[in-house]
């Protein structure tokens, strides 16, 4: 065994003792050890306990623990510490910028179990309000997190959309005369990318790929045949796809869809050589046009063989947003600061606010007082905005019984609750179900939030019966969140059409904990259209005035069958 290894088990075993309050004394004394068998100029591996205690920085206590280790591959005392640690809190433990003092902050203060949960609460801006941490060093670990999420090799839509649009729009001015497009999963908005893909249709191939090569748009350039293949600054791997421009079409289709979408919708057209649009190959095949974001599969074929396609949801359908955070609760900005945004920059017609509720401590969670207290600030600026409405909600914790953890005569207050499962994540797939279920069923819950509680690319959501939830949905009128932090983007859409067919309305939402956090929507709306979702089947593009009529309505109808 060389010096290294063995000068990480001793670090970490100091880091340990440091999150679980060890003696400061021994801290100081193994991780002075660690430090010294790294820097050692000759190796340790086979010295006797006399040797080992001889070496500076060492002593009798270290050295044993040094031949337990070459004995039997561990110490007892490390693996008691790892033990009693969630493996996700030793892994936090390797981010840059924060040492065993402030995991233990985020561990024990937060709740907060393993990186992706640490990067959600990053963007949630919830670090900000445990002791030692500040704006700047929030920054600093969801930025080491980030670059390693990049490192994967996998990245979330949103976090590369950006870098996409500018190459795409770098492209066109270096060579305005090409047709361009995305491809690929990128043009489907599939949620989590691995490769970005673009095509180009050109009338000289050589000299656009020359071309392309000639500058610095990618990093790792290099070509096959007329193929560039190369990678973003973030780490994306792109594929630069250049044909001649009569092959630009059916080549766009069949880098655009998955294999199964393609493969049905070619089988139908037969052999087409030139294409002069997309639409003109689903014209071929005897199909109304399908959307990019919908060729995931032959779902949608027949549908478009009887001309009864969607018409999909767009951003501009949305006039109001539920579902947000204030200063009230973890959020970065006042009440009034996230209502005036909506009104006046979104264009938004009304607010809904729903800060957590009181069993979630850990991001101030309301009391029943304050509760109260915020009802009558709603109160007060409803008076002053004019043809805009905030309505009073709540985050409800979901408990482990499936209740909700208000009394009824404060839950009754609420013109909408959004129920949503924060803690006890580690349940079987029935209890979790059942959970779920009896909070679907509570009279006062308007719609389940985040319905598997998952990160993407960090944490799986809690395992449920997805077909026994939605169906308990469509029974009790739930509606469902579509959650649009890119992080969540939960209801998941393979399970988006499902609902629809069940009825169950849908709620596009972006928990918003800032005011650039309703930014969001548009994500969620990317989502809600791989799913299928029409404005008639989205709550919140309901007008004000016909929300308000669904949210009364549905109060009295549920309560008076209660």
């Amino acid at each position: 065994m060389e010096n290294k290894p063995i000068a990480r088990k001793l670090r970490l075993l100091s880091q340990l003792m440091e999150l679980h309050d060890a003696n400061p004394f021994k801290i100081k004394s193994v991780a002075n050890a660690a430090f010294k068998v790294d820097k050692l100029p000759f190796p340790i591996a086979g010295k006797s306990l006399a040797e080992l205690e001889k070496i500076e920085g060492v002593g009798k206590s270290i050295a044993t623990k040094i031949v337990e280790l070459f004995d039997t591959g561990s110490m007892a005392e490390l693996d008691e510490f790892l033990d009693k640690t969630p493996q996700g809190v030793v892994e936090m433990m390797g981010i840059k910028g924060i040492g065993p003092k402030k995991v233990g902050i985020i561990w024990h203060e937060l709740g907060i179990e393993n990186i992706g949960e640490l990067y959600y609460a990053c963007n949630e801006n919830r670090l900000v309000e445990a002791k030692g941490f500040g704006l700047k060093t929030q920054d600093d670990i969801r930025k080491v997190i980030e670059f390693t999420m990049a490192g994967l090799g996998k990245h979330l839509y949103a976090k590369i959309e950006p870098d996409a649009n500018a190459l795409l729009e770098n492209i066109k001015k270096l060579i305005p005369e090409i047709q361009i497009s995305f491809a690929g999963d990128y043009r489907r908005y599939v949620e989590i990318i691995d490769k970005l893909v673009i095509v180009i249709g050109s009338t000289n191939i050589q000299n656009t790929v020359n071309t392309i090569l000639s500058v610095s748009l990618l990093e790792n350039a290099n070509t096959d045949e007329y193929t560039i293949h190369g990678n973003l600054p973030n780490g994306l791997g792109v594929e630069i796809v250049c044909v001649e421009t009569s092959n630009f079409y059916k080549t766009l289709f069949t880098l655009t869809g998955n294999e199964e979408h393609v493969s049905a919708v070619l089988t139908r057209a037969g052999n087409i050589a030139v294409a002069e649009s997309e639409e003109t190959i689903y014209k071929s095949a005897g199909l109304q046009y399908i959307e990019p974001e919908l060729r995931e599969s032959d779902t949608y074929i027949l549908d478009a063989e009887n001309n009864t396609l969607p018409q999909l949801i767009t951003l501009n359908d949305l006039k109001g947003t539920l579902h947000n955070h204030s200063t009230w609760s973890d959020g970065i900005n006042t009440l009034e600061e996230m209502a005036l945004y909506c009104r006046d920059e979104l264009k938004l017609n009304y607010l809904g606010m729903c800060d957590h509720s009181k069993s979630a401590f850990y991001a101030k969670g309301l009391s029943i007082e304050r509760v109260l207290q915020q009802q009558e600030e709603i109160d007060h600026l409803n008076k002053k905005l004019n043809g805009f409405k905030i309505f009073k909600g709540i985050e409800s914790d979901i408990l482990y019984d499936g209740s909700l953890d208000y009394p009824d005569e404060i839950l009754s207050r609420f013109d909408f609750i959004v129920a949503s499962v924060h803690s006890i994540l580690k349940m079987d797939e029935e209890k979790a179900t059942s959970r779920l279920i009896k909070a679907i069923e509570n009279p006062y819950t308007t719609i389940l939030g985040h319905p598997t509680g998952r990160l993407l690319l960090s944490r799986d959501g809690y395992p449920i019966n997805y077909k026994k939830v939605i169906d308990a949905c469509a029974v009790n009128n739930v509606v469902i969140e579509i959650n649009a932090n890119p992080l969540r983007l939960d209801l998941d859409w393979r399970w988006q059409k499902y609902a629809l067919d069940k009825g169950v309305w849908l709620s596009i939402n972006p928990d918003a904990h800032r005011k650039e956090g309703f930014l969001d929507m548009h994500y969620g709306v990317l989502v809600a259209r791989k799913g299928g979702l029409t404005k008639e089947k989205c709550l919140n593009s309901l007008s004000l005035p016909e929300i308000e009529s669904f949210f009364n309505s549905r109060k009295i109808n549920k309560l008076s069958n209660s």
